[in-house]
């Protein structure tokens, strides 16, 4: 994929959540390692939780509920 012209991709941004992307992708991370994925679409971790990062394995989703002050609180008793 390296030096192949881009092409438009489409881009989904989630919150809390992964960031989605039409691929074939190819990522390279901070520390200079390359990875690509020839899926049809990828979900990019956005909260570095996901033990296949840069891959989303759904981790944000045991805290984003806990996390997030918009969820519904019970009722006084």
């Amino acid at each position: 994929m390296p030096n192949v012209p881009a092409e438009r991709r489409r881009v989904t941004l989630q919150r809390p959540g992964p960031l989605l992307i039409e691929g074939p992708v190819e990522v390279t991370s901070e520390n200079g390692t390359t990875v690509s994925s020839d899926r049809f679409r990828v979900a990019l971790c956005t909260c570095r939780r996901s033990s296949i990062y840069p891959w989303c394995d759904t981790s944000h989703r045991r805290r984003a509920g806990a996390d997030d002050p918009r969820r519904a609180q019970p009722p006084p008793t």
